[in-house]
């Protein structure tokens, strides 16, 4: 006959522990984009530097908007565009989207809270994509209703027989398309050098140094070609071209392309480095 079947071995400390361990009753899901978009959200909309900064941005666009309208006349919107005046504005609101794109990453290198965002998402490309795309749709909600708003109020005070009758709602869109995508340069500029004032310094230094610099460049001959193409493709005069307050040509379209592509090369540089480092 065949030997009766050895009896189980009693269970050991670690399988009792085990059997006894807590279980949550949260489900765990898989997490996905949505997930970081909306902390990210939640970040921007609770720190205190992004209603300063936007805060700031509105009253300079729409204060300086409405002062510039109210000096104007309606003849002298025969060739231009309602939304002129909010070009004035721009001129010194676009800093603050650029100084808040910097704080967007860099702030969190300086608390050290970045570490906290990675554990909790270890996909890090999902985390800065997130960033990029939150703060994006922020700024250009913001910008398109600034001049959106300047431009009615400028509208309703110049309209009449002598103003012309050019479209400007063109100029709504590219105008914060451009003061947008300056704040995600900034942004990715954030990311890849992790230090507020350092970032901070260096956009101001791309936006303004190409608008100062072409005055002595075309001075000689030999940097005159290189100062007209500066001169051209600087962040104020392609403002100017954006809201038709100089020759329109394009009207932007052409700094548009540029700024795009200018964007696109520091975002890769951005999702490149932050894979390779350590925080």
């Amino acid at each position: 006959m065949a030997p009766p079947p050895a009896a189980p071995a009693p269970p050991s400390a670690w399988q009792q522990a085990m059997a006894n361990a807590y279980t949550s009753p949260i489900p765990v899901t898989k997490t996905h984009i949505g997930n970081a978009l909306a902390s990210e959200w939640t970040k921007i909309k609770s720190v205190r530097s992004t209603m300063w900064t936007l805060g700031i941005f509105l009253a300079l666009v729409v204060g300086i908007g409405l002062l510039a309208a109210a000096n104007t006349q309606p003849r002298n919107y025969a060739d231009m565009p309602f939304t002129v005046p909010a070009f004035f504005g721009l001129m010194l609101g676009q800093i603050c989207l650029i100084t808040l794109g910097v704080l967007v990453t860099s702030s969190e290198y300086g608390t050290g809270m970045i570490r906290t965002t990675f554990t909790a998402s270890p996909q890090r490309h999902r985390v800065l994509a997130a960033k990029v795309l939150v703060f994006f749709v922020t700024a250009f909600v913001v910008s398109a209703c600034a001049i959106l708003f300047v431009g009615l109020v400028t509208s309703s005070m110049n309209s009449g027989p002598e103003a012309g009758d050019i479209p400007w709602m063109g100029t709504v869109f590219k105008g914060s398309l451009y003061v947008s995508l300056l704040g995600v340069l900034a942004l990715a500029v954030g990311s890849m050098l992790r230090h507020s004032a350092g970032a901070i310094t260096a956009m101001l230094g791309l936006v303004l140094v190409p608008a100062i610099m072409p005055a002595f460049l075309m001075i000689w001959e030999s940097t005159q070609s290189l100062g007209e193409k500066m001169n051209d493709y600087n962040a104020i005069t392609a403002l100017a071209k954006i809201f038709g307050a100089e020759d329109a040509g394009t009207g932007g379209s052409s700094q548009l392309v540029v700024l795009l592509v200018v964007t696109a090369a520091a975002l890769a540089g951005a999702f490149a480095l932050l894979e390779k480092r350590d925080v």
